[in-house]
């Protein structure tokens, strides 16, 4: 598989250079820094694999008239003599090994450059490069789980387990990760930002729906044994902060701006306990399947008290601040349900941008009319997994639509519908797959221990009375 990017950074230079002067003068482009107001503009088109021979990645700047050889290649068209690329046809080759998503011409050309840009972004040790530019070219856990997710949704069960190899291999000793790490395998980035606690559930659902993609059976059980003792810490970590409340205490979620306790946090962490507690009843290990599914069951009291009773939004007892992160409460994630359902769909009216497109959230404090493609492939997935197939298509023509040139999806679309920030983003190409997966049949969703028993989710509190007279 191809490595790092250093040779891209020199043929893009001139390109990164004028970017990185207009981010530091706008405050816009780099992930988990203050948001600002300016849109961000395009900072990449696309990525390749170099010519001739190498299977080093290339950057595309934006504004090039160039093409790929092909919708299954990863060359860019017209840069090889006759004869030279013999490997050329290697991603093509890597794509018929596993299934390829999509209904129609248009969104099964945006699946195959989706999966391939993830052929180019795990590297051999199997981490995950988030985006092919400075201050994305790090292996986020976050988005590291759903590209092993999406990966063996499609048929690359190896690729994710060697992505989930990687995570285990970089887990803390207290069973958490670092916010980013470098993709050569030398340890987390050291810039100072807090840890994101929600990698201890996104990578146990990661181990989880790898499971179920091999079968969930025998076959996969020594894997599985294998990557047990990192959703155990993991697992020990998410208990560990949940407060006298129920709740995990204030962190760093998605958003990667500022530390609250918000939904962003505790839908990932819930979806992650139960994950652990169905791996360990496969593998036997009752008591820790009980001890997880006790905490898992904690936690989703909480949840339903402290969010579902108020609309299940950003922020606990908050009747208002819609967050894309109530996707993550029912399929694949969790049981749907009908409040759930009226939840994400009040979420989603009120996050869709006038041009397409939805915001992370009402309280987002970034640029208000820029549109988000992983946020927008959110809703859609939720919107497959829960039935609502023609709502789900929707919203993945309008990101077909508003790919770069190269057809890869970017991270941002601004208010003129211009792609902006990195293209492609690894996180995005997974969530847009997994979708698109889910429109042919449903994705595995995460039992929940003890349901039918009280376990998933409680009523909400009456409010209190108030006695008039005597």
């Amino acid at each position: 598989m191809p490595g790092i990017p250093l040779l891209a950074r020199v043929l893009v230079a001139v390109t990164v250079m004028a970017a990185l002067v207009a981010t530091a003068l706008t405050g816009t482009g780099f992930r988990g820094l203050d948001h600002s107001a300016p849109a961000a503009s395009a900072l990449t088109e696309g990525i390749a694999e170099d010519s001739c021979g190498s299977q080093q990645v290339i950057v595309v700047p934006p504004d090039q008239n160039v093409s790929y050889d092909g919708d299954e290649s990863v060359r860019l068209a017209g840069r090889c003599a006759a004869g030279v690329s013999a490997g050329s046809r290697a991603g093509a080759q890597w794509l018929a090994a596993g299934t390829v998503p999509g209904r129609g011409p248009v969104l099964r050309s945006m699946a195959d450059r989706a999966l391939l840009d993830l052929y180019l972004s795990v590297q051999p040790d199997g981490a995950v490069v988030a985006g092919y530019y400075h201050g994305w070219d790090y292996a986020w856990p976050r988005d590291s789980s759903w590209v092993a997710v999406a990966l063996a949704s499609t048929g690359h069960g190896d690729d994710a387990l060697r992505v989930l190899r990687f995570l285990g291999a970089e887990q803390n000793r207290n069973g958490t990760w670092a916010a980013r790490y470098q993709t050569n395998g030398s340890g987390p980035v050291q810039d100072g930002r807090p840890t994101e606690l929600d990698a201890v559930g996104w990578v146990p659902w990661a181990v989880w729906s790898w499971y179920q993609s091999a079968g969930g059976g025998p076959a996969g059980r020594g894997e599985l044994a294998a990557l047990w003792p990192m959703v155990n810490a993991a697992a020990g970590a998410a208990e560990r902060s949940l407060t006298p409340d129920g709740l995990p205490g204030p962190a760093t979620d998605y958003w990667e701006h500022g530390a609250q306790v918000t939904l962003g946090t505790a839908a990932p962490l819930l979806t992650g306990l139960r994950a652990a507690a169905d791996i360990a009843a496969a593998l036997g290990r009752t008591t820790a399947s009980q001890r997880w599914g006790a905490a898992a069951s904690r936690l989703g009291t909480a949840v339903q008290a402290s969010f579902g009773c108020y609309g299940d939004h950003r922020l606990p007892r908050d009747p208002a601040g819609p967050d894309a992160a109530v996707t993550w409460l029912g399929p694949p994630f969790g049981p749907a349900s009908a409040a759930l359902v009226r939840a994400e769909q009040t979420a989603q009216r009120a996050l869709t941008l006038p041009g397409g497109g939805l915001l992370p959230g009402t309280d987002w404090p970034g640029n208000p009319s820029t549109a988000w493609t992983p946020e927008t492939a959110f809703f859609a997935l939720a919107d497959a997994e829960t039935g609502q197939q023609a709502a789900a298509a929707t919203l993945l023509d309008w990101l077909a639509a508003h790919r770069t040139v190269l057809g890869e999806l970017p991270e941002q679309v601004d208010a003129n519908g211009h792609p902006g920030s990195v293209a492609p983003l690894a996180w995005t190409d997974a969530a847009v797959l997994l979708t698109m997966v889910a429109q042919s049949h449903p994705l595995p969703a995460v039992p929940v221990p003890g349901q039918g028993k009280g376990t998933a989710a409680g009523g909400c509190p009456l409010p209190p009375l108030t006695v008039v007279g005597r």
